[in-house]
């Protein structure tokens, strides 16, 4: 089974659980609509004001997870990452990410008053673990990506195995 197969999960799922952390530290998650790229990075809309919004305001650093709904252990599977999310200014950027979710959400054009009440974010990954239980149970392949805020091994290396 190729890599790959697995970042169609980012085309076939439509929400992520977003995990951030406050000023204090405390921790929040939320499930958001999200679009992916060409490049793995996720383009979701939330409010700047939300528990989320205020705790990227002061932290990027974030958290996401991505798994479709499944009925037995050995059908697990997913997509885990950690990296920084970030509003993404008016311009260029952010006409790419409208066009991503749109592709992905055709309904959000008729939306426009809702999107423009809200922001658009970007979560560009560090660290990708895909999980993998038609594999063998705790099948994992890990990539850890540019700016990674740890040492890493060569960046893009897969590290694969039954952790």
């Amino acid at each position: 089974m190729q890599a790959m197969e697995h970042f169609d999960l980012l085309a076939d799922v439509s929400t992520m659980t977003l995990a951030t952390r406050g000023a204090q530290g405390e921790p929040h998650a939320c499930a958001v609509y999200f679009a992916a790229d060409d490049k793995n990075r996720l383009y979701f809309f939330s409010d700047p004001q939300s528990q989320h919004g205020q705790d990227l305001a002061g932290d990027p650093r974030s958290a996401v997870s991505i798994y479709p709904e499944c009925l037995h252990w050995r059908e697990i599977r997913g997509i885990q990452m950690r990296g920084l999310a970030s509003q993404v200014p008016p311009g260029a950027a952010w006409e790419a990410g409208w066009e991503s979710f749109k592709a992905k959400f055709p309904f959000v054009a008729e939306l426009e008053e809702v999107v423009a009440g809200n922001v658009l974010y970007v979560f560009a990954p560090q660290w990708i673990r895909l999980v993998d239980n038609r594999l063998g149970f705790g099948y994992k392949q890990e990539w850890y990506l540019e700016k990674s805020p740890r040492r890493m091994p060569s960046p893009g290396s897969p590290r694969s195995g039954t952790r």
